[in-house]
């Protein structure tokens, strides 16, 4: 199960790097060079990218982020099909002012650590694809 798996793989000091979102903070190397953004969506794993609906491939008409509209609205509680929905939605409405209010929602989730999906893991499970809409 992907419980036992995280369980065996991550370390307890792992664990609380994870929890504490300080995992996220080597990712700021990526936004300083310009490979990434604060806010957009999040990057996902390469065997994905032939998963994508339409649709949900227009989540790459932005650069990646370290936070976005799916980590403030679920984070690993929400389907696959949500957080792409929140990522287009990103897409679509792009601007100043929903980065700031992303960047302000994402400093309550991570201190407040909501979002987590605990009985599933520490991980999401894999995106196998999405059926029709």
């Amino acid at each position: 199960s992907l419980k036992t798996y995280n369980t065996e793989r991550i370390t307890k000091i792992g664990s609380f790097i994870r929890s504490g979102s300080l995992d996220e903070i080597l990712q700021l190397i990526n936004v300083i060079k310009g490979d990434m953004s604060l806010v957009g969506p999040r990057p996902l794993l390469m065997k994905y990218l032939v998963r994508y609906t339409e649709y949900q491939n227009q989540r790459h008409n932005v650069k990646p982020g370290i936070t976005g509209l799916a980590q403030v609205n679920g984070r690993n509680n929400i389907a696959w099909e949500e957080k792409f929905e929140f990522d287009v939605q990103y897409v679509k409405n792009q601007s100043f002012t929903l980065d700031f209010k992303i960047l302000f929602k994402t400093a309550l989730v991570v201190l407040l650590k909501r979002g987590i999906n605990q009985d599933k893991g520490i991980t999401m499970e894999e995106f196998k694809g999405t059926n029709d809409f």
